[in-house]
């Protein structure tokens, strides 16, 4: 063979060897990639072959299929429309998928290993079964008569967020966000029509496709004051240790005033007493006595600087994520505590930052006796045909305060509802206990009312713990609003009704 030749045989001997390493890298690492892409349209129309799994409530669809006669076979319908949007999220054609309906997409496709059988089951019948059935662990009572009370609250506030759990399983009663939006109208076929929806959406300025319960962080003012609460208390204090107050306290640069005259003007008030008026000057020394590493060290117990965290399912671990809370450095550029910044935060303030499911957990913790209680949101997977393929089993997060503290906080933030700022969350029949906060926020902006609380039954068991939120609400007592709304999405929650 001449040497032209024999150059030529290499040549296309590496020419080969090149092509078929890269049919070897496209079938072993991008295949799945290319399979799945959104520019195949062949494995849209196949994915809409097969009814994708309901989502549901207390024996309510929020999330199902509706028969088409276009190329994709079935639409996704999402009947409540705005009012569980933030947690069902949504399933497009042509967009990214969000909320429970991209946390359980394998089941709810039908592709989860877990659906292996009935997937088998398929090969045999020729049959497209659908995809698996999760049940959300929401009380639709306590969902709705959130959503009413929130977009209808008496402040006219935009804007806000409300979550309620179980106390004693973790188990998420209602998540409301508020804006909200129509999920329907991101899902339509008409993949020009979704497209523009979701720009529009997106462009909004009250931001209708956030989700405040989970994801935004707020300064929670006084309900703050529940966490330096258990600081003290685990540092020796009692719900009868008197505390230095007054009209005002200067620190620092800092000076705290309280939200009224008559609020603890002058000479001692007991821990008690001081929570349940919401004495700011109280507890601005108190947290200044007690020291920033105090103070921190409870928030970071209580779940403040966590690492990621996500509400949904607890054997996955996925769902939706939630920010974290945070407390600020309070220090000064040398290290040093900045004790401004510490009079200010212990009453919520400065750089001070809370998502409302702190707020419900603060609480949930509380009521429980000192345990944290893992949030969820997934309580039971189910077949195609509806047997049972997981149930959720409850988890502890974290242990934060003893029972000894627990007792007295809960002891502390009953006497707020009885007798102090949240009056307005009381239930009949029901022993309530809580805290609110009323928390400055921008320069020149309305300040947030908050609200964090829990509910015991007749028969001393922790029914519901929750946190309410209006954002940016004129006039004063915005904090009162929130309480009200609270103690009626409690009631929900236990079986009570709410409206």
């Amino acid at each position: 063979m001449n040497a032209p030749l024999r150059k030529s045989g290499v040549v296309l001997f590496v020419l080969f060897g090149m092509i078929f390493a890269n049919l070897n890298w496209i079938q072993a690492y991008k295949a799945d990639e290319y399979r799945t892409h959104k520019w195949n349209g062949r494995v849209i129309v196949a994915e809409y072959k097969r009814p994708r799994g309901v989502i549901e409530a207390g024996g309510t669809a929020l999330a199902q299929n509706k028969a088409t006669d276009d190329t994709l076979k079935y639409l996704r319908v999402y009947p409540k429309k705005d009012i569980y949007a933030p947690v069902l999220g949504y399933k497009p054609v042509n967009l990214g998928t969000v909320g429970i309906e991209e946390s359980e997409n394998d089941f709810l496709s039908g592709e989860s290993d877990k659906l292996f059988a009935d997937r088998i089951s398929d090969m045999f019948t020729g049959e497209d079964t659908g995809g698996g059935n999760v049940v959300l662990s929401l009380n639709t009572k306590a969902q709705e008569v959130a959503w009413k009370q929130m977009t209808n609250n008496e402040r006219g506030a935009k804007k806000g967020a409300a979550i309620a759990l179980d106390p004693r399983t973790g188990a998420v009663q209602a998540l409301v966000s508020m804006p909200s939006y129509n999920p329907n109208q991101l899902v339509t076929h008409d993949t020009q029509a979704a497209a523009r929806a979701y720009r529009e959406l997106n462009a909004d300025k009250d931001n209708p496709m956030l989700n405040r319960a989970l994801s935004q962080t707020l300064p929670p003012g006084s309900a703050f004051k529940v966490i330096v609460s258990a600081a003290a208390l685990q540092s020796g204090y009692g719900v009868d240790t008197e505390l230095p107050a007054g009209n005002v306290y200067r620190e620092g640069g800092a000076t705290v005033h309280n939200s009224e005259d008559e609020v603890c003007p002058a000479g001692d008030v007991t821990l008690k007493e001081a929570l349940t008026e919401s004495c700011n000057t109280g507890y601005a020394k108190l947290g200044v006595k007690l020291g920033a590493d105090k103070v921190k060290a409870t928030a970071k117990a209580f779940g403040f600087e966590g690492g990621e965290l996500r509400v949904g399912d607890l054997e996955s671990g996925d769902g939706l994520p939630v920010a974290a809370s945070h407390t600020g450095d309070i220090a000064n550029p040398d290290g040093s505590t900045d004790r401004a910044a510490l009079a200010q935060s212990s009453i919520g303030q400065r750089d001070v930052r809370m998502t409302p499911l702190q707020g419900a957990l603060i609480a949930a913790t509380v009521a429980n006796g000192g345990e944290q209680m893992q949030p969820y949101l997934v309580q039971q997977l189910l077949s195609p045909d509806r047997r049972t393929i997981y149930t959720a089993s409850p988890k502890k997060l974290r242990t934060p305060i003893d029972g000894n503290v627990a007792s007295q906080l809960k002891e502390m933030m009953i006497s707020v509802v009885e007798n102090g700022t949240g009056r307005k969350a009381q239930i009949d029949g029901y022993t309530v206990g809580g805290k609110t906060g009323t928390a400055q926020n921008a320069a020149g902006a309305d300040p947030h009312g908050w609200f964090i609380g829990f509910a015991f039954n007749d028969k001393g068991e922790a029914v519901s713990a929750v946190c309410v939120v209006l954002e940016n609400v004129s006039g004063g007592h915005a904090s009162s609003e929130a309480a009200r709304i609270a103690g009626l999405i409690m009631k929900a929650a236990a079986g009570r009704g709410g409206d």
